[in-house]
């Protein structure tokens, strides 16, 4: 905390293994008009590394709203990922891919509310805006093991959307978050 109203932080964080699926319809043509589907699943996980700076925008009855942004890296990682299809004239088709992993630039925006409890202790609620970049899985094996092109399948534009409750504690606690007292009044005569 620089002032009363302007701080800074640098965090890590591992965002644990969440599944993915999708489902896909398509029609397309190759010798002849065809039609099928494709169902995507795989798992995908972040270590995530921000500097995040904050705007304190006042405080009342000790509750003080807030904004903020930050900047830093994500290490997006795509793991089991199956693609298993069937077409009208083709027959079934299932595909693999390796765990890939690829580091992004993210960034994120803040908002929130934080209470101060003491002059040491603020509890906060805060919601977070995330945006981690691209995900890619391991180049697409079919079943029987074969594969003539590099083909990963990219998701595009991973976000999350965190509301985070935490607890602040300051070993220094500096100023506290209280208006300035006026003078005393003083009478003459």
């Amino acid at each position: 905390r620089f002032n009363n109203w302007f701080r800074a932080d640098i965090t890590g964080e591992y965002r644990g293994s969440s599944t993915l699926n999708g489902y896909e319809v398509n029609t397309f043509t190759a010798g002849g008009l065809q039609s099928g589907f494709n169902k995507y699943t795989g798992n995908k996980s972040e270590w995530l590394i921000m500097a995040n700076a904050y705007a304190d925008l006042g405080t009342w009855w000790c509750i003080t709203p807030f904004i903020g942004a930050g900047i830093g890296t994500a290490r997006v990682t795509i793991a089991n990922f199956t693609d298993v299809g069937q077409t009208t004239n083709g027959g079934p088709s299932s595909a693999y891919a390796d765990t890939a992993s690829k580091w992004n630039f993210a960034w994120a925006v803040h908002a929130g509310l934080a209470y101060q409890v003491n002059p040491n202790v603020t509890l906060e609620l805060a919601y977070r805006y995330l945006n981690m970049g691209d995900g890619v899985t391991g180049d697409i094996v079919t079943y029987t093991g074969t594969n003539a092109i590099n083909n990963p399948t990219t998701f595009k534009g991973l976000t999350s959307h965190d509301v985070k409750l935490g607890v602040r504690w300051a070993i220094d606690p500096g100023p506290a978050y209280m208006p300035p007292m006026p003078p005393p009044l003083i009478r003459k005569g």
